[in-house]
């Protein structure tokens, strides 16, 4: 028997939800979290039967030695989570050293909550940078003009900051989207105003990068096609009213600015040659490198896997139409990340995140929705939104097939 196995089962009950809150915490699905967790557990002489959802989980225990014994039943509220790839790996490498015996329960527990320690001022301070930057890139991959690049990246640290401020006051975190989308709305607009002409809205939401729901969309739909109907849905809802509050935003500070006299310049152009576009896919790789809050010495891992998830859907898309592409990207990505998690032991999502990041369906979805509230008619954003819908299919699809190419074998 091991150390783990040989702790009480209130101990052992306590590390896997100990455990639990922080997979959850750091952006695990519904899907992939149950069937971690109940690995854990069946590894330490427990029956687990979890339920997740996005905001909170029921977790409902026995002892497996005393079959029909009494059962323990946790139920925890939660808040949305976030992705932080570094955690992840670590609570992942404290539960296979506890599942292994190399570790007690005890000590496990002690190195899980090290990990609630808040990060220190250098890490917020790269996380806003990492904001601007990752909103400049975004503007170079559109191969915006430059304007149109440095006003994206300067928005981009002005909601950087909003966001450290808004981790610490709740009431501003409830309308921090909305705020976000003002923001990056009126300084679009003045800047197009009084220093020169812009792609509007393009710029708006290369700005709104960070924010935009796309891999909530993704991860929705591809729980409701693992029949995780309620989590699915639920996902679904909070992404779609992310985009609601992100367009409140930019239509308040158009008001505002129609008030103000502000007139902005607005023009279609996009100048920038090939080797602007294939910088900002390095400049962008390396920014969600930073706000996936990988540890650096996974920094060129998850760059690479950004990039490359970029690049297999540019080219499979010039050779077969933008869905094929954006579908080999996933199905491609899906399945080195299952290859990885097998053949390393350490989680897939170090290459699964970022390698789709760079082809979520929120900005096009977002694009659709800011054209229907400006020009108030369901034909306006129509071409966005099937163009959103299409991505979407094409990125649940090739998560779909990755998964049978190489399967799963760890759950993270």
């Amino acid at each position: 028997m091991s150390p783990a196995e040989s702790a009480s089962v209130s101990q052992r009950v306590a590390f896997v939800i100990e455990l639990a809150e922080r997979l959850h915490a750091y952006g695990t699905t519904a899907q992939r979290l149950e069937g971690a967790i109940a690995a854990v557990a069946h590894k330490l002489g427990l029956a687990c039967e979890p339920w997740v959802n996005p905001t909170g989980m029921i977790l409902s225990f026995s002892d497996r030695s005393r079959p029909g014994g009494e059962s323990i039943t946790r139920v925890i509220r939660t808040g949305l989570g976030e992705t932080d790839l570094s955690k992840l790996c670590r609570a992942d490498r404290i539960a296979e050293e506890v599942m292994a015996g190399r570790m007690g329960i005890a000590e496990g527990l002690a190195a899980l909550e090290v990990l609630d320690r808040a990060p220190r001022r250098r890490g917020r301070v790269l996380q806003v940078l990492a904001f601007g930057l990752a909103s400049a890139a975004v503007a170079g991959l559109l191969r915006l003009p430059w304007l149109d690049i440095a006003t994206a990246g300067l928005i981009g640290l002005m909601i950087g900051l909003l966001e450290q401020l808004a981790a610490r006051r709740p009431r501003l975190q409830e309308a921090s989207d909305a705020i976000a989308g003002l923001v990056a709305g009126f300084t679009a607009i003045a800047v197009a105003s009084l220093v020169g002409p812009l792609n509007l809205n393009t710029v708006t939401i290369a700005a709104l990068v960070v924010l935009l729901p796309g891999m909530a969309l993704t991860n929705a739909v591809n729980e409701l096609t693992s029949r995780h109907l309620v989590s699915g849905t639920a996902r679904f809802a909070g992404a779609l009213t992310t985009i609601f509050k992100l367009t409140v935003g930019t239509a308040i500070a158009l008001t505002i600015a129609q008030f103000m006299g502000l007139e902005p310049a607005v023009r279609a152009w996009r100048p920038q040659p090939d080797w602007v576009e294939w910088s900002a896919v390095a400049l962008g790789a390396f920014a969600f490198a930073v706000l996936f809050r990988a540890h650096p010495r996974d920094y060129l891992l998850v760059m690479l896997a950004a990039a490359s998830g970029y690049v297999i859907a540019r080219l499979g898309g010039q050779a077969f139409g933008s869905p094929a592409g954006v579908f080999l990207s996933a199905l491609a990505t899906t399945a080195a990340g299952n290859a990885y998690a097998r053949w390393v032991r350490r989680p897939g999502a170090l290459i699964r995140v970022p390698g789709l990041i760079m082809l979520v369906p929120g900005s096009v979805a977002l694009r659709g929705v800011i054209n229907l509230v400006q020009q108030q008619s369901l034909d306006a954003g129509q071409d966005a939104l099937i163009a959103a819908l299409n991505t979407l299919m094409a990125l649940v699809a090739g998560l779909l097939f990755g998964n049978l190419l190489v399967s799963a074998r760890r759950n993270l």
